[in-house]
């Protein structure tokens, strides 16, 4: 019995024979259609990184950013449709301060993943509504640590060492995948933050040139030490090194081949 063109597509709450939810998948195709967006739980905190796209030359630089802060110490970076992820950017700084409300004491990252896990989810179950056309990573420190997740469209989420989504994931999370490769003890990632900067910007320059895509600004955001265990911007200085140091090591790749 088949499931295509046959109208399984039209309510985000019908199922198709073969216990599909269509939309759920066109929200999928939305994300990867985006920027690509990278996450690095590192052995002193987390780095977060993405590939803006500059749709027009007269776009104000740093605009439409697509790292929120949602607490002191931890963030969320968006894939896919820009106002979704600010829509759910919104909503988890309503988690956050609901939490300290009720129990005078800051979110830990999983609960918060979680919880807007959850509000994801909902909006597959109804009918009047349309899934998110986003995936997130949300990163934070808390007592137990640096912490890294991910939030798709259909309201799953899952805990990384490191993760990419958006337009070429799958090629992100191969070089992540040497990058954390190597263990500590204790069975965390070696890298610091500041080597996890320039990895991260590596990877985005890669992925960015298989792609094609048009030109980009390197948004990177971290939780470290040197931020005081804060969710801040990286220093200019050190995004200025990680950008050339991820251009320079394409050019290499590039004389290689």
């Amino acid at each position: 019995m088949s499931s295509i063109g046959t109208g399984y597509d039209l309510s985000v709450s019908t199922y198709s024979p073969d216990g599909r939810l269509f939309q759920v998948e066109y929200a999928g195709k939305a994300v990867e259609a985006a920027g690509v967006a990278i996450g690095l739980r590192c052995s002193d905190g987390v780095v977060l990184g993405v590939e803006r796209i500059l749709h027009s030359k007269l776009l104000v630089k740093g605009a439409n950013r697509r790292i929120q802060s949602l607490d002191d110490s931890i963030g969320l970076a968006s894939a896919g449709l820009l106002a979704d992820g600010v829509h759910l950017a919104d909503r988890g700084r309503d988690e956050v301060w609901n939490f300290r409300e009720t129990y005078n004491a800051p979110i830990p990252t999983q609960i918060l993943a979680d919880r807007l896990s959850m509000y994801v989810q909902a909006y597959t179950a109804y009918s009047s509504v349309r899934p998110f056309g986003v995936s997130s990573l949300v990163a934070g420190v808390d007592k137990t640590g640096p912490r890294l997740f991910c939030i798709e469209p259909s309201g799953v989420f899952y805990g990384y060492r490191g993760y990419a989504v958006g337009k070429g994931a799958v090629l992100a999370r191969t070089e992540l995948e040497k990058a954390v490769g190597k263990e500590t003890e204790e069975g965390g990632v070696a890298l610091t933050c500041r080597e996890g900067v320039l990895e991260v910007a590596r990877i985005i320059h890669l992925v960015h040139d298989d792609n094609k895509d048009k030109e980009f600004e390197l948004e990177m955001t971290w939780i470290s030490p040197e931020s005081n265990m804060k969710h801040a911007v990286v220093p200019a200085d050190l995004l200025a090194e990680a950008d050339a140091k991820g251009k320079a090591a394409l050019e290499e790749g590039m004389e290689e081949d």
